[in-house]
């Protein structure tokens, strides 16, 4: 089971922290999308159980994925967001192969969503 939050309202520039509590960290990939309004999901970033980390390209040096092991959770700590950054953030866990891992076909099981509004 997964458990997103953390999702809110914040100014453009500001900054949310999104954690995802994990039943268990027994899966070898962590990650999360977001689906803004009339896009499709798209890959944010994830981090692996060796701590290997990857960023799509329009987060890479706002956004850190981190983890918690002790507490099972997932973080996405989110900085000077932009108001594209608008959306549903979902969380999600799977064993994909280093080819499909920032695409969501590659993860089995997804948490609820949790909204981010960025305001200009």
């Amino acid at each position: 089971q997964l458990q997103a939050s953390g999702g809110g309202l914040v100014q453009a520039g500001g900054s949310l922290r999104l954690s995802c509590a994990v039943s268990e960290l027994t899966f070898r990939s962590y990650a999360w999308f977001r689906q803004a309004p009339g896009k499709e999901r798209e890959f944010v970033g994830v981090i692996g159980n060796s701590h290997r980390i990857y960023y799509a390209d329009s987060v890479k040096g706002r956004f850190t994925i981190s983890r918690d092991n002790r507490k099972n959770t997932v973080y996405l700590e989110m900085n000077s967001l932009k108001p594209e950054d608008t959306a549903v953030y979902y969380c999600a866990v799977g064993n994909p192969i280093l080819s499909s891992i920032r695409t969501y076909e590659g993860y089995r099981y997804w948490g609820q969503e949790t909204l981010v509004t960025v305001s200009s």
